[in-house]
């Protein structure tokens, strides 16, 4: 039986200042076109919520990949996670560092491990070797990242890193899956 295709985002749970909104909703926007567009052509709930993920890792408008808030010592660090509703697997990422799509690795964590979930440098390695596309981890920081980093850390304060992006979609075949 067919089933109503559906793709849901979300761009982070934050206040945004007032001038990043229009760049961060386009953002989210534009990944659930692209989810949209996968489950359109017949693929499945775990390509659209990948595929949706992975634009918004990429976007330095949102809190994820580029435009990751930073780690304590002012680096990207970075975790995420997948979930198959079809057949019940899940597959994370966390402290990983130089991986602009950590979604990707999640999946191959998925999708070719025994673990539920690589962390730090083992998960990094373990992206090399299955083929995940690796970075400077230094490209990955914005300028208004690093401006809020400093800014903390005159005043002695946390930063508030809101919470990260994140996708759900049923296919046509009424399967679910999330990645966040």
């Amino acid at each position: 039986m067919k089933s109503r295709r559906v793709v849901l985002g979300h761009g982070g749970a934050w206040a945004v200042p007032d001038e990043e909104k229009e760049p961060h909703l386009e953002g989210v926007r534009r990944a659930v076109a692209q989810g949209w567009d996968v489950l359109s052509r017949g693929g499945s709930s775990l390509d659209a919520v990948v595929e949706a993920v992975r634009l918004m890792e990429s976007n330095p408008a949102l809190n994820a990949g580029r435009g990751a808030v930073l780690n304590l010592e002012g680096e990207v660090e970075l975790d995420a996670g997948i979930m198959d509703g079809k057949t019940l697997a899940a597959g994370a990422v966390a402290s990983v560092k130089g991986l602009e799509n950590p979604i990707a690795l999640a999946r191959k964590v998925m999708e070719s491990t025994p673990h539920v979930m690589l962390a730090g440098p083992g998960a990094v390695s373990f992206a090399q070797r299955q083929g995940v596309s690796t970075c400077d981890p230094s490209v990955l920081i914005e300028p208004r990242e690093q401006v809020r980093w400093k800014e903390a850390q005159k005043q002695a304060r946390r930063l508030d890193p809101g919470d990260t992006v994140g996708a759900v979609a049923c296919d046509g075949e009424g399967h679910l899956a999330s990645a966040t």
